[in-house]
C-alpha cells in the first residue's frame, strides 16, 4: 500500500474520505473546546499527513495550549505533516517518523487529553482492535477524549463491537456517526483511571 498516494482521496470533493475528514475535524474541534483550561496533550496514532488535527489547530483558540505528538511510519507522510505544522507556526506539534503501534512512541506525553486513532481499525485484525482498545486506557487521561474511525459497509460491521470493547473498559460514548453514511466515526470519553504506560509493547500489526 502506497500510503502517501492514498491520501489523494482526501482531495476529491464529496468523496467518502473527504466527508469523513470533515466529521473528524469537527469532533476534534469540539473535543478541544471541551478541554479544561491550561496545557493540553494530544497524540495521534498512524497520523498520516496529519490532515485531521493540522486542519483544526492553526485556527483554534487553544492552539498555543496544545502539545501534540503525531506518529507516522511513512517518511513522505511524516515529512508532509512536519511541513504543514512548521508553515502554520505550531512549535508544539511534534511529528515522529516511527511505528505508531509501539507504546514507546507515546512515552512522556500520555495520558493525553485527546487521542486520535483514525485510519487504524480498518487495517488490523479484530483481535488487535480489541487489544488496542485496551491500550487506550493507558493513552487517555481521565476525562480525555478518544476520536476513532472504522469503515462501514456490506462487510461485517465492526463499529458496534468496537463501541462495546471501549465501553467495557471505562469509555463512555459521546457521539457516533449514523450507520448509513458509509464511514464510521466515534467519540468516547474515558471515565476510568488511566493505567501506567506499558513500554516496550506492540499494540497492533497492519494486515493491509
Amino acid at each position: 500500500m502506497d500510503w502517501h498516494a492514498w491520501h489523494s482521496g482526501y482531495d476529491i470533493p464529496a468523496s467518502p474520505l473527504a466527508r469523513r475528514l470533515d466529521v473528524v475535524r469537527e469532533r476534534i474541534r469540539l473535543a478541544l473546546d471541551g478541554c479544561p483550561a491550561g496545557p493540553l496533550r494530544l497524540v495521534s496514532l498512524c497520523a498520516g499527513q496529519g490532515r485531521d488535527i493540522l486542519g483544526v489547530l492553526p485556527a483554534h483558540n487553544r492552539r498555543a495550549d496544545v502539545t501534540a505528538r503525531l506518529v507516522e511510519l511513512d517518511p513522505h507522510n511524516a515529512a508532509a505533516a512536519r511541513q504543514v505544522a512548521r508553515d502554520a507556526g505550531l512549535p508544539g506539534v511534534e511529528v515522529v517518523e516511527g511505528d505508531a503501534a509501539l507504546t514507546d512512541e507515546y512515552a512522556g506525553l500520555v495520558p493525553a487529553d485527546v487521542v486520535l486513532v483514525c485510519g487504524v481499525f480498518g487495517n488490523i485484525s479484530d483481535e488487535d482492535i480489541e487489544r488496542t482498545c485496551g491500550y487506550c486506557t493507558q493513552l487517555c487521561r481521565s476525562g480525555g477524549t478518544l476520536v476513532w474511525t472504522r469503515g462501514r459497509g456490506p462487510r461485517p460491521d465492526r463499529v458496534p463491537r468496537i463501541c462495546g470493547w471501549l465501553e467495557a473498559r471505562g469509555f463512555e460514548r459521546v457521539w457516533l456517526s449514523e450507520p448509513d453514511v458509509g464511514y464510521g466515526v466515534g467519540v468516547h470519553r474515558f471515565a476510568g483511571r488511566p493505567e501506567p504506560l506499558a513500554t516496550g509493547e506492540r499494540m497492533f500489526t497492519f494486515i493491509r
